[in-house]
C-alpha cells in the first residue's frame, strides 16, 4: 500500500520546524528516523495531512553526558547512542543493553529514542527504560520548553503529552551513582519483533547493603509502558534475596496486563513479565558485585 496524500515540509531550523508545526497543528507530524511513522502511513494507520521533517536539524543530533544527566537529541539515532563510548559504565547498563535489542541493526541506524518516546508503542522499548530511569523529555510549546517526567509523557497507546504544535526536543535521563546498574530484559519470537514481554530495571544500593532505590517497568504488558511501583516499594530499604526478588516478581504479574495475540496468551504473557524482572533485578544487582 502507499500513503494517503500529504504535503511535505522541511525544517532546516528548530525555530522553523516550530513554525510549521504552530502553522499546522493537529494536522502535522513530526518525521524523525521514521522507522514507526512511515510503515503506519503506509498501511494508512497515521494519515497526517503535513509531515515535517526535522532530519536537517543537526544540533539536535546531540548525545550529551555531564556530571548530572545523559541528553540525548530528537534526531540521535539508535546506533549512536548503541556506539557511544559512555555507554561501557556499569551506570548505564540499562541503557546500554536496551541499545541492542531495539529492532534490528537496519532499523537502529535511522530510529531516534525520541522518536520511539512519541511513537508510545505498547510494545516500545525505550519506554520501559525511561520509566525505570526516571526520565524526563524536552518539550517545545508556546510558553517555551518545559520538562515532562516521563509517567506523564506517556499518556497512552500512542498518545504522549505533546500537545497540539508542540515538539519533543530531546530526552533527558538523571546520572546514576557509582553503586547503581540495570538490566534490561525482552523476549521476542526473532530479532526485529516487537516484544512478547519485556522488563526494565535498575537498582542503585546504600553502603551497608540495601537497596537504597529501584526502577521497574513493563513493556508489552498494557495500553503503554507501565511503572511497577508495587515492585520498587517492596524493594526499596531491603537486603536483596531470593525471597525479595519472588516478591517483585509476583507484583510484575499482578501489574501486566497484555492482551492476547499470536505471540501469546494474557497467563504466558503475565507469566514472562514476572520472570523477565526476575532476570532483570539478578543480573543488575550481579553487575554490582552482589549477590541475591
Amino acid at each position: 500500500m502507499i500513503p494517503a496524500a500529504f504535503e511535505y515540509l522541511r525544517a532546516h531550523t528548530a525555530d522553523e520546524a516550530f513554525a510549521f508545526l504552530q502553522q499546522h497543528g493537529a494536522e502535522a507530524r513530526v518525521l524523525a528516523g521514521g522507522q514507526s511513522l512511515i510503515p503506519a502511513m503506509r498501511f494508512r494507520l497515521a494519515r497526517p495531512a503535513v509531515l515535517v521533517d526535522i532530519n536537517s536539524l543537526n544540533d539536535l543530533s546531540y548525545i550529551r553526558v555531564d556530571a548530572k544527566s545523559l541528553a540525548i537529541g530528537a534526531i540521535a539515532r539508535d546506533a549512536d547512542v548503541e556506539r557511544a563510548p559512555w555507554i561501557a559504565d556499569r551506570r548505564w547498563s540499562l541503557i546500554h543493553d536496551a541499545s541492542r535489542v531495539v529492532a534490528d541493526p537496519v532499523v537502529r541506524q535511522m530510529g531516534t529514542v525520541v522518536g520511539s518516546l512519541c511513537h508510545n508503542d505498547p510494545a516500545g522499548d525505550w519506554t520501559a527504560v525511561a520509566l525505570a530511569a526516571r526520565a524526563a523529555v524536552v518539550v517545545r510549546g508556546k510558553s517555551g520548553n518545559r520538562q515532562v517526567g516521563i509517567d506523564d509523557f506517556l499518556v497512552d497507546s500512542f498518545t504522549t503529552a505533546t500537545g497540539e504544535g508542540e515538539m519533543a526536543l530531546g530526552v533527558v535521563f538523571p546520572m546514576p551513582d557509582d553503586r547503581t546498574a540495570g538490566s534490561y530484559q525482552k523476549m521476542e519470537r526473532k530479532v526485529g519483533d516487537f516484544a512478547t514481554a519485556a522488563a526494565a530495571v535498575q537498582v542503585s544500593m546504600n553502603d551497608d547493603g540495601t537497596i537504597r532505590s529501584a526502577g521497574v517497568a513493563l513493556s508489552a504488558a498494557g495500553p503503554c509502558a507501565v511503572r511497577v511501583d508495587a515492585a520498587e516499594r517492596l524493594l526499596a530499604g531491603q537486603k536483596p534475596g531470593e525471597e525479595l526478588i519472588r516478591a517483585a516478581s509476583d507484583a510484575a504479574w499482578h501489574r501486566s496486563a497484555p492482551q492476547a495475540d499470536l505471540r501469546g496468551s494474557v497467563d504466558y504473557k503475565k507469566h514472562l513479565a514476572g520472570v523477565l524482572v526476575a532476570r532483570g533485578l539478578r543480573q543488575a544487582l550481579a553487575r554490582l558485585g552482589v549477590q541475591a
